[in-house]
């Protein structure tokens, strides 16, 4: 068995085999379609109230570009400001690392259980899994990822992680997973929250471990903020004894000031609300407030390597937003398992294989087609990623990875044939023969190779004098 790599799951099927049979799911795609639909309309309506949002969308561009230009000097200065103030930095040049980090610092507290907030990089990294192998068990805090935890099961949504489930769904995984719960639950949808808040609140009060990742971190003064819906989250960064935060490199913004463009961005582009209802800052350790203990954990994990790419670099600015997700055709009628990836949708498919780092994997290099490249995933960027710009990008890296092929061939002989005048016309010529063999202007059956086209459509037969022919008679 191939070995899982912790961004795209190498090994997975490519994403054209995956999505077949997502297609095949009727009750997916009516989960899908319906909170995609609701999420997009709500959206609409909150970017509408405010009059400069692309001039917001563009100084989300710049601050981000900027802190990708001098993302050495940032982090210096970042790092800093968390050790004057009590933190502990760690480094973490890939998920191995990282993993341990984070393991020896549970192991140091003495803690069997951590509660842990919502958090993409953790994911990214399988935290829970490689804790689960120390002896350490992660219980998901925010609603959604307890749904997908309980239920043995993989996000499809990068805000909305169980989007792919409905109520009554639910309520058969509370029933089966949760101590205690009442057998007479409802798909209510305020009994199953209040089902979960019981189940979380034990452990809360009675785990010393947090784990968290990190939307943002300020430069200037090396303080941590958290966005999120539920309140669970902040339970998390102000109950337990030690706090752990794991954080890409790339979530860094310069100053408070900058701070205050992604806090008007980040809500209505995701949740479409005006401001978050929870927004957690933290900067360093605070005697008699909050966790005694904090760790960050700085992590790479190919980020450096997708900085090095002028043109796969932007998909660094993204801001876990999940807007390019409720716009895109191909999501809405796949869902977010068929990308194989803890990333989904049109973001997933440019920063999974980049951060993987491996064009050679069918799967990684798959993902780059997962799109019709509408463009509507760049429309509703908020920090404005031409996402398919880097799609068009990738898919020609994994062309060049495959190196020598049938199809690089006819490529080849194509260009070659279109770089001549003489050869082209001579071409032109030669394909007019065909009428003798198609007397009904069409080729329904080609030999292989060209069977994989004339299996679902005709050839149209050139015609028997070219444009070219007939504009040098009449016109020349």
């Amino acid at each position: 068995m191939a070995a899982r790599n912790p961004v795209t799951w190498l090994g997975s099927p490519t994403f054209p085999a995956a999505a077949r049979t997502a297609l095949d799911d009727s009750q997916l795609r009516r989960n899908l379609k319906h909170a995609t639909g609701t999420i997009r309309t709500k959206r609409a309506a909150a970017v509408s109230e405010l009059d400069d949002w692309e001039q917001l969308r563009l100084a989300g561009e710049a601050i981000k570009n900027e802190v990708l230009t001098r993302l050495d000097t940032y982090l210096v200065q970042f790092e800093e400001a968390v050790t004057a103030r009590g933190g502990v930095v760690h480094w973490a040049r890939d998920a191995a690392e990282a993993n341990q980090i984070v393991l020896r610092l549970a192991r140091q507290a003495g803690a069997g259980d951590v509660v842990k907030v919502k958090s993409m990089a953790t994911a990214e990294i399988e935290l829970n899994e490689a804790l689960q192998a120390g002896g350490v068990t992660a219980i998901e805090t925010d609603l959604a990822e307890l749904i997908v935890q309980l239920g043995n099961d993989r996000p499809s949504h990068i805000l909305v992680p169980a989007i792919h489930r409905n109520r009554a769904e639910i309520r058969e995984i509370f029933r089966r997973t949760m101590p205690d719960v009442d057998a007479g639950l409802s798909d209510n949808p305020a009994e199953l929250a209040g089902a979960a808040r019981e189940f979380l609140r034990r452990k809360f009060l009675t785990t010393n471990v947090a784990v968290s990742g990190a939307n943002f971190g300020v430069a200037e003064t090396g303080s941590v903020v958290v966005v999120e819906s539920e309140g669970n989250g902040r339970m998390c960064l102000t109950v337990p004894e030690t706090l752990i935060t794991v954080m890409g490199l790339e979530k860094l913004v310069p100053s408070w000031r900058d701070l205050e463009v992604f806090l008007q961005l980040l809500p209505r582009s995701s949740t479409a609300e005006r401001m978050n209802p929870y927004t957690s800052v933290f900067t360093g350790v605070t005697e008699g407030d909050g966790p005694r203990q904090f760790h960050l954990v700085l992590l790479d994990n190919g980020r450096t390597s997708t900085l090095a790419d002028e043109v796969g670099r932007q998909a660094l600015r993204c801001i876990r937003c999940s807007a390019c997700l409720n716009v895109c055709p191909v999501y809405e009628r796949t869902g977010g398992k068929a990308y194989g990836s803890v990333y989904p949708g049109p973001i997933g498919a440019i920063l999974a294989p980049q951060l993987a780092g491996d064009m050679h994997d069918p799967h990684a290099a798959s993902l780059p087609y997962a799109s019709s490249l509408c463009g509507a995933c760049f429309e509703a960027c908020p920090v404005r990623i031409d996402i398919p710009e880097v799609l068009v990008h990738l898919r020609e890296r994994s062309v060049e990875a495959k190196g020598r092929s049938p199809e690089s061939a006819a490529m080849a002989a194509a260009a070659w044939m279109f770089g001549s005048r003489a050869r082209y016309e001579a071409a032109q010529r030669a394909g007019s023969l065909a009428r003798f063999v198609a007397p009904r202007g069409k080729l329904s059956h080609l030999p292989w190779p060209g069977s994989k086209w004339t299996n679902a459509r005709d050839v149209p037969v050139p015609p028997k004098e070219s444009f070219r022919g007939w504009w040098r008679r009449n016109r020349g």
